[in-house]
């Protein structure tokens, strides 16, 4: 049995409460690393100001600690892909331009040059878009689509279609590197039928809500793109992974609405610490829900007994957290003394029918990938949208990551390890796949939206989510990799999960956990690795090449509607392509001197 320990929680500028709570086992698109550092982990990024206060509907108030820790088949024989059964026991040598770009042509390397070096010119990668559009406009479409075709579009993306990135996928698999395909084309289309808009009014007297139909239209036809993205996992590369956002299967208005609900009713259960001592007791629970609700006489025994599982007299948060799901806040709220906060955030029948919706597009293309034998990676977003798709995504993996269903887990979620609150989230939802018995399987990033984030923060005057230095963000990527390592070697938890890094010393430091530990990260699946296609390769073949579990994350799609997508890639990741590209060049430089040297010795002798 663990203590999971709510530190501090904030219920309004004015008021906070700190919560202790036992329980017992409890993209845009994905962007890798978004904090500003080189490929060799030294940092590039300065610490930020922090903000005082919080506000309301986006700031999670739980700041959970808990004390205790809590596959895919391989390819066949007749397969020409490396054996992955055994890990070289060696120290890995991320610096040898033959294991990053040996497998290059020299037109590959003279491409790979050129575009590092046009990213490392912050005007052009800031003023992208401007440019490719003034092209457009002087010298057409066709032009332009060609010079960026054989530049950046072959730089970073695998093809148009699921033949034309099968030689990419098949140069991968030489070098023991498997995909991550996400099918990034971004263009909306002409024909989405325009009709009504979806008109909810929330109880409460709250104001009326629109949903647009179109958009709708539009969720619906992205499900048919990642089921495309699917049957393409397992048509060209079988041990692979598929990308999908959750923003973009339901309307982004209504997955922070839904937030927002979630996030008040965390709210709520600080308010039952009676005294303050930290600790919820069945006394405490009983004496503000007395308060608060008129139904108290009815609910409160049966409420006790589920709240209070294992009869240890404090109440567990992940059996609240179950109680007070957006659908059930209707029937709750009806039963509230006053209109506050909580009863404000109930979300309207119509909203609920929304969020359904949404939910049954998220199954589709679960039930899709475990017919397919294909592992989906769910991105994490947006701070204000996280909560629903925290939510969405725990009850796709209770069910399809189930023990009794699978061997091997089919919904991996993500962590952004520059959040403050990500490493009580992961404590938390391992001991609830733990109780629950399912599969934990995870994919750690650093975060995509840091700039996002502290201006919205800065903006609406709440505490900055996001750690204040760098430092900071690598510690808990570390601490992550190390928790979910111990949890597997010591407590035997039925853990998987990958490491999305750029950070040469993030992916050292779990290579040497795993030997401390006495693991082999691959039998069964531990830990995958994973990189941008087009960048760091030397961190990725290095990896494939000596028995890890190494990926690229591989977009593709038609030249002119994945050019947003990538333009959106080269602006996140601008200061790690000017600063990290340095090495990058370094590499591939030193692998085209390699081939011309012997060239050129021959042609003066």
């Amino acid at each position: 049995m663990s203590m999971t320990m709510i530190r501090r929680v904030v219920v309004s500028s004015r008021f906070s409460v700190r919560v202790s709570l036992r329980s017992s086992s409890s993209l845009s698109s994905p962007v890798y690393d978004r904090i500003t550092e080189t490929s060799n982990g030294r940092s590039t990024e300065t610490s930020r100001p922090k903000f005082s206060t919080l506000h309301p509907h986006d700031i999670n108030p739980l700041s959970l600690n808990l004390h205790r820790p809590a596959g895919f088949e391989e390819p066949s024989a007749s397969t020409s892909t490396p054996d992955r059964s055994s890990t070289s026991a060696v120290s890995l040598n991320f610096e040898s331009p033959i294991s990053a770009h040996g497998d290059k042509t020299t037109t590959e390397l003279l491409r790979a040059i050129l575009v590092y070096t046009l990213c490392q010119i912050q005007p052009l990668v800031d003023h992208a878009g401007s440019l490719i559009n003034a092209s457009r406009n002087v010298f057409g479409n066709k032009i332009t689509d060609t010079v960026l075709r054989h530049t950046f579009f072959m730089q970073f993306c695998a093809g148009e279609d699921t033949e034309s990135i099968r030689p990419r996928i098949e140069s991968m698999q030489k070098a023991n590197v498997g995909a991550i395909l996400d099918y990034a084309a971004e263009n909306e289309g002409e024909d989405s039928a325009e009709g009504p808009s979806i008109v909810t009014q929330p109880p409460y007297n709250q104001p009326a809500r629109t949903y647009e139909y179109k958009s709708e239209n539009d969720c619906d036809r992205h499900v048919e793109t990642f089921l495309s993205c699917i049957r393409s996992v397992r048509d060209v590369t079988p041990d692979g992974f598929a990308a999908l956002k959750v923003t973009a299967l339901g309307n982004p208005f209504l997955l922070e609405r839904l937030s927002t609900a979630i996030t008040e009713s965390r709210k709520l259960l600080a308010m039952f610490d009676v005294n303050g001592d930290g600790v919820i007791t069945k006394e405490d629970f009983a004496t503000t829900y007395e308060a608060l609700f008129t139904d108290a006489d009815d609910r409160l025994p049966e409420l006790l007994t589920r709240l209070d599982p294992f009869d240890k007299n404090e109440i567990d948060y992940i059996e609240w957290s179950r109680l007070l799901r957006p659908e059930d806040l209707p029937r709750i709220t009806a039963s509230c003394a006053e209109i506050g906060p909580l009863a404000l955030a109930c979300p309207s029948d119509e909203e609920l029918r929304l969020m359904e919706t949404m939910h049954q597009r998220l199954r589709t293309l679960a039930d899709e990938a475990e017919n397919c034998g294909v592992r989906l990676l769910i991105d994490a977003e947006q701070f204000k949208f996280q909560p629903a798709i925290d939510n969405l995504v725990l009850d796709l993996q209770q069910e399809y990551n189930s023990i009794d269903r699978t061997d091997t887990p089919v919904i991996f979620h993500t962590y952004q390890c520059y959040l403050k609150e990500t490493m009580d989230k992961i404590r938390l939802d391992l001991e609830r796949s733990q109780r629950y018995s399912y599969h934990f399987a995870a994919k750690l990033v650093r975060g995509a939206y840091l700039h996002h984030e502290r201006c919205a923060a800065n903006k609406m005057g709440y505490d900055d989510p996001i750690h204040g230095t760098i430092e900071d963000t690598h510690a808990t990527y570390d601490s992550a990799v190390e928790y979910l390592l111990r949890s597997y070697a010591e407590d035997n938890a039925n853990v998987e999960f990958m490491c999305a890094t750029h950070n040469q010393k993030s992916i050292e430091k779990a290579i040497q956990l795993t030997r401390e530990y006495g693991l082999d990260p691959n039998e069964p699946p531990i830990v995958h690795f994973a990189q941008l296609l087009g960048m760091s390769d030397n961190l990725t073949n290095t990896l494939g090449v000596n028995g890890y579990r190494a990926y690229k994350y591989v977009p593709y799609g038609k030249v002119d509607e994945v050019m947003p997508y990538l333009l959106r890639r080269a602006q996140e990741n601008s200061g790690m392509l000017a600063h990290g590209g340095s090495m990058e060049l370094d590499l591939l430089v030193r692998e085209l001197k390699r081939r011309m040297t012997p060239r050129l010795l021959g042609a003066t002798a």
